[in-house]
């Protein structure tokens, strides 16, 4: 079919990588950092031009057809009628939402009401919330904005050349809190709520449709965002999820319907291909590993892994809820870690770093549950982040999730996932490919874990994990 390119303009930097259309072979890669330093929470989208621009050097895109976009989630780009920043781009975390996020909440009449209005409550984080934070702190700004776009959206609006027509995808949309993936529309009232006033939002395009085409003949595919542009460029499918570890964990799923939880657990997402991708967070993920390396004065995670290597599945009695930060899944704010089951003959070092890794994975398998609960099908679990190489993480986790573990080696896979939606798109346009199914791309080189014969050991870690999180928070995930 040709040649595609997918671009993914992160927090930090943009990666481009040039690939077959037909195999999803890595031909070229490109790579330039942000010219921003430090992760600020405003900050020009210019800047994420000329990473682009500075990325694609050298000739890197020629010969290439189709481009796709990823992009970091959760930014918004405010617009005036005129198509120009009314302030920067309002990016990430950002803490500055918090109380917005509280108010959106009560606004509509708690959090029940907002899983069933969008599948998903106020987060800081959100595009709905942070329109809230406009509204009240800058509301000169929030006054002359006219049209919403997040950083995908807005990105593949300039290379086009900024047509009159703005659009998105189901994936980048579902995360702004004001699209719902089960009803598949904007809810155009809560930007009203949030922003205190209606403003224009871009058009929601399927998975295999164009954007548009450059003025030299390029095709744009829909874009999405990176978390849906992961999922792709992974290449899961129904039965698969994805558990991620960063400071915080979290895990999502393919499923083929949205889920609304009363409960906010779970943020229902779509995907990038027509289904769905709940998502269940967790606080603490590595975040529970590197305090304890700490505390036991280790100097990184490899030295912990291999001090809980000494110990035995169960950590001798040990059990430590994670809870360092308060808690998401199950729902515990203001609570705090807890390690339980002290004896003199489990007072060692090796034990507590073997409760740290199996705290944070059972951790893990209580937000799977709460998929599987909802009817999501689990038989494998892909493990992404630098601690999923870790060999206590390895040893534990198949057996605590019940599931097959794969860990991929490590790749670009936003950026992947562009590129496969831009051949989608490419092959849909061309009529060698089915507008409702992707490109079929070899999968990622990855490592296969099976539970095998320690199943039964790891299902007694979690029993007893369990046991310990009911006796300290009783009902936790029944509230």
């Amino acid at each position: 079919m040709g040649i595609v390119a997918g671009l993914d303009s992160s927090p930090d930097f943009t990666r481009i990588v040039v690939c077959d259309a037909d195999t999803g072979t890595v031909l070229k890669q490109g790579y330039a950092p942000h010219p921003v330093e430090g992760r600020p929470s405003d900050i020009d989208p210019q800047a994420w031009l000329l990473s682009l621009g500075e990325a694609a050097g050298g000739g890197l895109l020629e010969g290439v057809q189709a481009i796709g976009v990823s992009s970091q989630q959760n930014a918004v780009v405010p617009l005036d009628a005129q198509g120009n920043t009314v302030r920067p781009a309002m990016v990430g975390a950002d803490k500055r939402a918090q109380v917005p996020a509280a108010d959106l909440i009560d606004a509509l009449g708690g959090r029940e009401a907002w899983a069933q209005a969008v599948g998903c409550v106020p987060q800081a984080a959100q595009p709905v919330t942070k329109l809230r934070w406009l509204a009240k702190n800058e509301p000169d700004a929030a006054a002359r904005t006219a049209v919403l776009l997040q950083a995908h959206d807005w990105l593949v609006w300039q290379l086009l050349g900024r047509p009159v027509r703005r659009t998105t995808d189901r994936g980048g949309a579902s995360g702004t809190g004001y699209w719902s993936a089960a009803t598949g529309a904007y809810r155009t009232d809560l930007v009203e709520l949030a922003l205190g006033h209606q403003a224009m939002l871009p058009e929601v395009i399927g998975p295999s449709d164009a954007a548009g085409t450059t003025p030299e003949g390029l095709l744009i595919s829909a874009g999405t965002g990176e978390t849906m542009a992961a999922a792709f460029g992974l290449g899961i499918g129904l039965g698969d999820a994805v558990v991620s570890l960063g400071a915080s964990g979290s895990v999502m799923a393919v499923h083929p319907e949205a889920l609304v939880d009363s409960s906010g657990m779970i943020t229902s997402l779509a995907d990038a291909t027509g289904m769905h991708l709940p998502v269940v967070t967790t606080l603490n993920a590595v975040r529970t590993l590197r305090g304890t390396a700490e505390l036991l004065g280790l100097p990184d995670l490899e030295s912990l892994s291999e001090l809980a290597m000494k110990s035995t599945p169960g950590s001798h009695g040990l059990v430590l809820l994670p809870y360092l930060e308060g808690e998401r899944t199950p729902q515990l704010p203001h609570t705090a870690g807890t390690l339980a089951g002290l004896r003199r003959e489990s007072m060692k070092a090796e034990h507590l770093a073997r409760a740290s890794f199996e705290g944070m994975l059972c951790g893990l398998a209580d937000a799977l549950d709460v998929l599987r609960g909802r009817g999501v099908e689990v038989r494998r679990v892909f493990l992404l982040g630098a601690a999923a190489e870790l060999a206590a993480v390895q040893a534990a986790a198949p057996a605590i999730f019940g599931a097959q573990v794969v860990v991929p080696q490590p790749a670009d896979y936003a950026a992947l996932g562009a590129a496969r939606q831009a051949a989608w798109a490419l092959g849909v346009s061309q009529g060698t490919l089915d507008p409702r199914t992707p490109p079929l791309w070899q999968g990622p080189a990855a490592q296969l874990l099976e539970p095998g014969e320690d199943l039964a050991v790891g299902q007694a870690v979690r029993q007893q994990f369990v046991s310990v999180r009911e006796q300290t928070h009783p009902g936790a995930f029944r509230s």
